[in-house]
């Protein structure tokens, strides 16, 4: 248990196709957002459902699959690790990020034949 220091595992729905850019090197980055949802019932019996996004960074052949067979919608199970940065606005203003790095991508869902 002890090398499980910091792991994510996530089963959601694509909020967009991913965003793909290939760097100088030559390897490529994905982006894209995943929406996870959870329902509960409230004090009065109602049905309440809450969605969490979360914003997904791939990288390498990751990055590949996803810009091969990702598109909004899809739903995916993904396991990777949180990163946190900051960074500066145009007005100067610190802004902190959460995403998580993908090292796992799994589709799920139905299968759809060509």
């Amino acid at each position: 248990m002890y090398a499980v220091k910091n792991k994510v595992q996530l089963i959601g729905n694509l909020g967009n196709a991913p965003e793909v850019k290939t760097l100088e090197s030559g390897k490529k980055m994905a982006r894209f957002s995943l929406a996870t949802s959870e329902s509960y019932r409230n004090a009065k019996g109602e049905k309440i459902t809450e969605t969490q996004w979360h914003t997904l960074v791939a990288w390498g052949k990751v990055a590949e699959l996803a810009e091969k067979y990702l598109a909004k919608g899809k739903e995916i199970l993904v396991e990777g690790k949180l990163i946190n940065r900051s960074y500066n606005d145009k007005e100067g203003n610190k802004k902190y990020i959460c995403e998580v790095q993908v090292n796992e991508l799994l589709m799920l869902g139905e299968k759809t034949t060509a």
